[in-house]
């Protein structure tokens, strides 16, 4: 019976490490081995994607912001499908909270991703970020797009239209930030800004 019961015990402790085993090899084939070097754009879930994205705390923060819009192709006629947008932006304060996921990769807390459908439409649920507190430059929203068979690529942030240093720039960045620049609105508690996306013509092909 003492026996048994020892041959019991080693059948479970080789079963349950074979498991363990197992699942750090099934993890080992699904992390790729550029995983901590290569964009945060890739860093999604296949479940999070779609044509709107919530900005984590986006509902406790006190001054939200949606911003919706349409991504075209260059021709600024076509809506463009399957194309990822990728945001991240500093906290009402300014500052970019970094966190480490549980590969010890580092990333900005506050971040979304868009997938466009055929419509090429998108909409954000955010808030308003503070000024970085470390250099004068506008309030920004960051964004990152990655069009089908193409390499990733930043364009202009979203900057916004009563930002206290816009009147502080040159003339040239006043313009240049102005073709991504947000014009606020009310509704309800809620900023709307509505501002649609052309990408560029330019970005070369993945090999």
């Amino acid at each position: 019976m003492k026996n048994l019961l020892t041959l019991s015990l080693l059948t479970f402790v080789f079963i349950f490490s074979d498991s363990l085993a197992a699942q750090d090899y099934a993890s080992a084939e699904i992390i790729p081995t550029n995983y901590k070097k290569r964009h945060a754009i890739y860093d999604y879930s296949e479940e999070q994607l779609s044509n709107t994205a919530i900005i984590p705390d986006f509902d406790t923060k006190e001054n939200k912001l949606k911003i919706t819009g349409t991504i075209y192709l260059a021709d600024g006629v076509t809506p463009a499908k399957d194309v990822l947008l990728y945001v991240f932006q500093a906290d009402e304060d300014g500052d970019y909270e970094l966190k480490r996921d549980a590969y010890r990769k580092r990333y900005v807390h506050h971040r979304g991703w868009i997938k466009t459908d055929a419509d090429g439409s998108y909409t954000i649920y955010t808030f308003m970020p503070g000024k970085f507190v470390r250099v004068k430059e506008l309030k920004q929203i960051h964004r990152v797009i990655k069009e089908p068979g193409k390499s990733e690529y930043e364009i202009s942030s979203f900057f916004f239209n009563d930002d206290p240093l816009i009147p502080y720039l040159s003339l040239e960045s006043r313009a240049k930030a102005s073709q991504s620049m947000l014009r606020l609105e009310e509704e309800g508690d809620m900023h709307v800004a509505t501002k649609d996306i052309i990408l560029k013509d330019d970005i070369k092909n993945l090999q």
